[in-house]
This record gives structure tokens, C-alpha cells and sequence, in this order.
């Protein structure tokens, strides 16, 4: 019998509005500018990221796909056994089609458990999971993955996934905080899928971060545009010229904004003044690539067994399944 979808609100509007408010003051108010990159995704900003996934520059969409089609299969073998799927950031879940048609067709799936900070992202994409698989019990959940991580739900084995690309925005410190509280959440026999993009030559990265067609910088901007309509604030953002280059020391890349001219924002809603110099810039994302062995590490510093990794033919990206 078909089940009814559950969608659970764990973070409220006046939460999120909570945490933009608080990271907008800590972000901005100090001599090194900066703000988180999960506040790219408005409306707008969801928009305008699908469509960098679809640019001939941008990769690492479609390479981690193509590993998922090739690997699903082998996934799930490895994963059997597996009742719950849990997938952090999920956004529209597109590329988890793949792994929950390869789990179910092993017969152990019961449940998905999809959680982004997006509620419209969510209620898409539980429609058309409802559709394709009726047989799924769906828990969505509204919520950020760095925290509340204790709330998820438990109906038998579970595997966490996390896909995209997305772990490589955290800074190493926040990602060994991260592994920690997933092992802390993981069961023994539980596993955690991950995906990551490898470091590779700058002169592939680099311009998968500043397409020629000039959307990431469009997409970059839109943060500015998301304090704008949140918070009150006079930025103009085409003043603001987009700056995408690869940290070697860090092995990231890292977009950041630069203001093209001097200029004073104000912040209404926090009665914030922020003064810019010509030529100032503002971190707005970094990208983590990583080399496998260096990953293996700091799972295994969190307590994770790595049992199997796929990567792509031009060692570009990697999936990477470890176990509690």
C-alpha cells in the first residue's frame, strides 16, 4: 500500500533567519570578509546552480553522475542489507534516483530520508520519489546538515549519503567536526556514502568555478541579493566583480567578490555599516578537492572504515563508501 510522504520542519523560517542574521555579522564585520556559501540558494540561486551543472565547463555534476550510473549496482551490493537511505543537502535527490532503484531492486529499502535547508526543493522532489518508487516510506526533512544531526530518524540499518561535491565546502576542522558527530549518530554496520572531487589541473578546475558564459559569477552574486531581500541591505552587486582561482597551499578553489569601487553597505535589519576599499573582496565558497589517501585518513581519524571507492576514468571525482 502506498504511503502518505512525511515532511518534518526541524528549521524554522525565524531559525534560518536567525542563522543569516548571525553570519552575516560575524562575515562581514571583521578586516577579512566572508560569508557561508549555503546562502547562494534562494529561489534564484537553486535556478541558476542547475544551470551551471548543465555548462560544458562544470564537471563535477556530471562526472559524479556518470560514476553513479556505472557504480550503482556495485554500491548497493555493498551496501546490502542497507533499510534507510538518508541524504544530506539533497536538494532535488536527481542523482539518488540511481542508488534508491539499485537498493530497492535488492529488495532491503524501506525508507528515504531526504534533508536540505530548502522546503520547496524538498516538497519537488518528494513528488516525483513518491511517484517512482510508492513502495519507499519518505521522511523529508527541512533542516541544515551541520547540526540536528542527532534528530535523524532510525528504522533499521541505515547509510548515510552525501553527494555533490558539498563536503569539499567545509574547512578540514569543520569537516573532522562533521565526521565526528555522523559517527557519534551511525550505528555499528552502518555506512556513510560520500562524494568528492579530486584534486586535478587547475586549468579543469579553475574554469568549472568561472564559466565563460559569465553564470557563476551571476550565481556568486546572488548572495549579495539574498542579504538584500533578508535583511534590508543596499548592496549592489554588479558593482562587485567575480573572482574564481585555486588555493594550492589549501587545495581549493575559492570564489570570492571583489569590489570594483569603494563603497558603504548598510545591513538595515542588523543596523550594520559595512565600509569596502576598491579592489576588497569577500569569500564566498571554498571547494575542497582532495587526494584519496589524505581522505582516507581523516575518515579513519573519525573512527570510519573505508570499504570500497569508485573514481571516473580521468581521476576527477571519487564515491567513497565507509562503514561505523
Amino acid at each position: 500500500m502506498d504511503m502518505e510522504p512525511k515532511i518534518d520542519i526541524q528549521l524554522t523560517e525565524a531559525e534560518m533567519r536567525a542563522m543569516l542574521c548571525a553570519d552575516v555579522r560575524r562575515g562581514l564585520s571583521g578586516p577579512r570578509k566572508w560569508l557561508p556559501s549555503k546562502w547562494f540558494y534562494d529561489a534564484r540561486g537553486s535556478k541558476l546552480f542547475d544551470a551551471i551543472t548543465e555548462l560544458p565547463e562544470y564537471y563535477p555534476t556530471r562526472t559524479e553522475r556518470a560514476l553513479l550510473h556505472t557504480s550503482a549496482v556495485e554500491i548497493a551490493i555493498a551496501a546490502a542489507g542497507a533499510a534507510e537511505l538518508v541524504e544530506l543537502g539533497s536538494g532535488s535527490s536527481e542523482k539518488t534516483r540511481l542508488l534508491l532503484s539499485s537498493l530497492s531492486e535488492r529488495g532491503s529499502l524501506r525508507s528515504y530520508v531526504p534533508l536540505d535547508v530548502s522546503e520547496s526543493a524538498l516538497r519537488a522532489a518528494v513528488g516525483w520519489i513518491n511517484e517512482e518508487f510508492p513502495q519507499l516510506e519518505i521522511h523529508a526533512m527541512v533542516s541544515d546538515f551541520t547540526n540536528k544531526l542527532d534528530r535523524l530518524p532510525c528504522r533499521g540499518r541505515r547509510i548515510i549519503v552525501l553527494l555533490g561535491g558539498t563536503l569539499g565546502n567545509l574547512t578540514p576542522a569543520e569537516r573532522a567536526e562533521f565526521f565526528g558527530r555522523i559517527h557519534e549518530v551511525l550505528h555499528t554496520g552502518e555506512q556513510l556514502l560520500l562524494g568528492v572531487g579530486l584534486v586535478t589541473d587547475p586549468a579543469v578546475m579553475v574554469p568549472a568555478y568561472d564559466d565563460a558564459a559569465g553564470v557563476t559569477a551571476e550565481f556568486n552574486r546572488n548572495i549579495l541579493q539574498v542579504v538584500n531581500n533578508r535583511l534590508g541591505a543596499d548592496f549592489e552587486p554588479d558593482r562587485f566583480a567575480h573572482v574564481a582561482l585555486w588555493d594550492a597551499d589549501n587545495e581549493w578553489i575559492e570564489m570570492r567578490l571583489e569590489a570594483t569601487v569603494d563603497m558603504t553597505v548598510t545591513v538595515a535589519d542588523l543596523d550594520l555599516v559595512i565600509e569596502f576599499a576598491a579592489g576588497e573582496q569577500l569569500r564566498t565558497e571554498i571547494s575542497a578537492k582532495f587526494r584519496l589517501t589524505a581522505f582516507y585518513d581523516e575518515l579513519a581519524a573519525a573512527g570510519f572504515r573505508v570499504q570500497r571507492s569508485w573514481t571516473d576514468p580521468a581521476d576527477r571525482f571519487a564515491v567513497v563508501l565507509a562503514g561505523r
